[in-house]
């Protein structure tokens, strides 16, 4: 069972994550951030937690780079755990990987359908989402020899078959291709956690189960309201919404049928958060897609609303002992610690201070 998986293997692992967890930017560290006048300032303040990878930088380097050193650090530690782990914890993180796999094969399908060169692209790849035949898929000279080469050489080739076809790359929007991969995705990655024998009934399951069915619901409304105003039907933009989640399936049913953003609301009602979300952005009283870009609730944005809530779960993995989770937990923590530090810094470089205070807490 998992205990004693971790016990023997994993447990190795969750120590290392739980003393990563200790370099998280404290609320000082935020306090002193908000204090700078200048990035080398926040690049001196980053210095006790980022270290080696800032050193490098050019005096006053911009926002794009020293974000970019922040993720290199991530990386980093995220390939160490990996080097690390065995069994079904490999498989748990190798999961963790697919999103961003999905966004590089993105990346590069867009090229393919624009002729773009397709070698640079390849260079602005998502790290954590690079696998040893991505540089293969470089070779396609068109999107029917890059689906066929997916197919056969990459691990999302599952996430293909039966879904689209070669065909469906040439005529679909890019973005119905990726919510198309990411519904796969979510259903395969729930189907891991809750049918492994080393997670079942655990607290892999418990904690994973509950952020995984968020992410499908966030999706799926996500989904919706973007595709008001656009060429998509009812019927494709429901095939899109992940069969998981608090929303299905009453809820999914009716953001099929939601004409407008008061539907939207109606379908997402009968979930305490979702409705308080929509309730402080100003969306269940008519107020139109304005409101996602930040209301009454403090200038924050829909979409800020439900990165906090993502923090807020990841935090309360770490309550839980002798599970995985604890990486993924750890790592959407950094993640949101670097574009926290990434709004900062262009809030300073651009002289608007006062903008400052809208980041999303991770501590």
């Amino acid at each position: 069972m998992e205990g004693l998986f971790f016990n023997v293997n994993g447990g190795y692992v969750e120590g290392i994550v739980r003393g990563y967890r200790n370099s998280l930017l404290s609320g000082q560290n935020y306090s002193n951030l908000t204090q700078c006048e200048t990035i080398d300032d926040v690049k001196l303040q980053l210095a006790p937690s980022y270290g080696d990878f800032l050193a490098s930088l050019p005096p006053n380097p911009s926002t794009s780079d020293l974000a970019g050193r922040m993720m290199d650090k991530l990386v980093s530690e995220f390939k160490y755990l990996t080097a690390q782990a065995t069994g079904s914890s490999a498989e748990f993180l190798e999961y963790m990987k697919y999103g961003y796999m999905i966004d590089n094969v993105a990346l590069l399908i867009t090229g393919t359908l624009h002729g773009r060169e397709l070698k640079p692209l390849l260079e602005r790849c998502h790290p954590l989402g690079w696998f040893e035949t991505l540089p293969a898929l470089i070779s396609a000279t068109n999107i029917e020899e890059l689906y066929n080469i997916v197919l056969i050489e990459t691990p999302l080739a599952a996430y293909f078959k039966d879904s689209l076809s070669h065909q469906d790359l040439d005529e679909l929007n890019i973005e119905i291709v990726r919510n198309t991969l990411y519904k796969n995705y979510l259903e395969d990655f729930h189907h891991f956690i809750t049918t492994h024998p080393d997670f079942r009934g655990s607290p892999t399951q418990d904690v994973m189960a509950e952020i995984l069915q968020f992410e499908a619901d966030r999706r799926s409304i996500n989904i919706t309201l973007n595709s008001f105003g656009t060429d998509l039907s009812k019927s494709e933009r429901a095939n899109l919404y992940p069969q998981i989640g608090k929303l299905y399936p009453e809820g999914n049913y009716m953001l099929g049928k939601a004409d407008d953003v008061e539907g939207v609301a109606l379908a997402v009602s009968a979930v305490a958060d979702y409705k308080a979300f929509f309730d402080a952005v100003g969306l269940s009283q008519g107020g139109g897609l304005g409101g996602m870009g930040g209301g009454p609730a403090d200038g924050k944005s829909l979409e800020d609303l439900f990165y906090q809530k993502e923090m807020e779960l990841s935090k309360l993995i770490f309550t839980r002992q002798f599970t995985p989770a604890v990486v993924y937990g750890w790592m959407k923590l950094k993640e949101q610690e670097i574009r926290n530090v990434t709004w900062i810094s262009e809030c300073i470089a651009q002289n608007q201070k006062e903008r400052i205070g809208n980041f999303i807490s991770v501590f």
